[in-house]
C-alpha cells in the first residue's frame, strides 16, 4: 500500500539511520542520498519524496553526474534511478543540468539547489594554484 509523502516524511523526520545531530545547531543535518542541501527537511529529503534529484562528481573525478529518481517506478528499485554525466566543461555542464530541468518540469524547486551542488563539486575538482615567483620572491630566495 502506497502512502503519501508528508505521512512518511512525519514518521522518518526524527528518527532515521541518515541523521546527523550536532550541539547548538537546530536543524539536524542528513547524510540522505539525493539529498542536495544535506539538511533534514521535507523539501529536500530523498527518502520521501518519488521524485528525487541528487548531483554526485563523476566516476573518474571529471564533471559531475545528476542521479533522477522516476516516479512512474516508485515501487520497483532497480528501475527507478537515472544517471546523467555532464563532462563538457563548467559552464555548459551547468547550461545543460539548467535545460534538463527546466525542460522536463522536473522539480522545479530543486534547480537552483541542483546548480549550486554541481558547481560546488566542479569547484572542487580545479587543481590547486601552484606557488609563481612571487611566493618564492617573498620567502627570502633571492633572484637570478
Amino acid at each position: 500500500m502506497a502512502t503519501s509523502s508528508h505521512l512518511n516524511w512525519l514518521i522518518i523526520r526524527n528518527n532515521n539511520a541518515f541523521l546527523l545531530k550536532k550541539r547548538d545547531v537546530n536543524k539536524p543535518f542528513s547524510t540522505e542520498p539525493n539529498n542536495l542541501a544535506c539538511v533534514s527537511s521535507y523539501r529536500y529529503s530523498g527518502i520521501v519524496h518519488k521524485k528525487t534529484l541528487g548531483v554526485v562528481p563523476a566516476a573518474d573525478k571529471k564533471g559531475f553526474t545528476a542521479v533522477l529518481k522516476k516516479g512512474k517506478y516508485a515501487q520497483r528499485p532497480a528501475k527507478n534511478t537515472v544517471r546523467v554525466d555532464f563532462k563538457a566543461g563548467p559552464r555548459r555542464s551547468l547550461k545543460k543540468l539548467k535545460n534538463l530541468l527546466i525542460g522536463a518540469k522536473y522539480r522545479k524547486d530543486l534547480t537552483q539547489a541542483a546548480l549550486r551542488r554541481a558547481s560546488a563539486v566542479l569547484r572542487s575538482q580545479k587543481p590547486l594554484p601552484t606557488k609563481g615567483k612571487k611566493a618564492e620572491l617573498s620567502k627570502g630566495k633571492k633572484p637570478e
